[in-house]
């Protein structure tokens, strides 16, 4: 075979394999195409279509009306707190240790929340009842006000259960801050998937509307 004829075999042959590699390319665009996987935050997978919730647009806003008792059956209501600024950290609870306890458990060692007429309330939607094993595996829970939404209605309220630090969409909220004014209005959201301890910057944000 001379060189004219090497040369022309080699062309045909590249045109078949470039040919054949389009109609593969074209197949795995069509039915046969591969869908991302979305994860959260925590790298964990999320449910098909799955949209992480816009907390911050509630900012400058009111807060919407909630009522929520502790371990001891006292009630603490937006109407009722009402005069007060309010701290609601919305968090796992039971699941989230050490991060979340290690949060709850710094608020009341904080004097400088009692010192500018903070109520500082941390959510969780566990039982009061489960609740009690926290507290005895970290005896400084007990001095916190910890809070019980049952049934996650609050967190569904504050559209919690969908941001981007919770571990478990759609059930649980994750790490996330909210401050109330004492009028009512929401100031400042936080969310933390890295799930820290934020006293300072909420200590901040308290002094711009104190």
């Amino acid at each position: 075979m001379n060189k004219n004829n090497i040369l022309t075999v080699a062309i045909i042959v590249i045109f078949i394999v470039g040919v054949g590699a389009l109609i593969y390319s074209g197949k795995n665009n069509g039915n046969n195409k591969t869908e991302t996987v979305a994860v959260d935050e925590h790298g964990h997978s999320l449910p098909a279509n799955a949209a992480v919730s816009s907390i911050a647009d509630m900012v400058d806003k009111p807060a919407p009306d909630f009522s929520l008792s502790d371990r001891d059956g006292k009630v603490y209501s937006l109407s009722e707190l009402r005069g007060k600024n309010i701290i609601l950290f919305f968090n796992e609870g039971l699941m989230c240790y050490p991060a979340c306890w290690s949060q709850i458990a710094s608020f009341p060692k904080d004097e400088r929340f009692s010192n500018t007429g903070t109520v500082v309330l941390s959510i969780v939607v566990d039982s009061a009842d489960d609740w009690q094993s926290a507290i005895e595996k970290m005896p400084e829970l007990a001095t916190a006000t910890v809070v019980f939404d049952k049934g996650a209605t609050v967190s569904k309220q504050f559209d919690m259960l969908k941001s981007a630090s919770s571990m478990h969409y759609g059930s649980l909220p994750g790490h996330t801050y909210v401050l109330i004014d004492k009028e009512g209005i929401v100031r400042h959201v936080f969310d933390d998937p890295n799930m820290a301890i934020h006293n300072d910057q909420l200590i901040a944000e308290l002094d711009k509307v104190s």
